[in-house]
């Protein structure tokens, strides 16, 4: 369906989160795709990070996080419906702790 692979950028909206309910606000200068209090996420988006394009738009859980010295701190998301798994870059006000517990797994 998609040759890009690259991010699409989406405007900086507040949300709350789905799966605490605490409000994430538009502080941070990048767009973000997930919570910064669970890392939670939404299953938004289908082929590139960023398209909206996902009819699932169900929860997705943080399992894992990798580290890449181009882009820091990637967390792994992955559907609590169908099982797809995403990476997303961590933002500068994310639970951090939640990142290095995630590192461990």
């Amino acid at each position: 369906m998609y040759s890009r692979k690259n991010f699409l950028p989406q405007s900086r909206e507040p949300f709350a989160c789905r799966n605490c309910r605490q409000l994430n606000d538009d502080r941070n200068p990048s767009p973000r795709n997930h919570c910064r209090f669970c890392l939670y996420s939404l299953h938004v988006d289908h082929a590139v990070p960023g398209d909206r394009l996902s009819t699932c738009k169900t929860t997705m859980k943080p399992v894992a996080v990798e580290y890449s010295g181009k882009k820091g701190y990637m967390i792994v998301h992955e559907c609590q419906f169908c099982g797809k798994t995403m990476k997303n870059k961590s933002a500068e006000d994310d639970n951090f702790d939640l990142i290095v517990e995630l590192t461990k797994v």
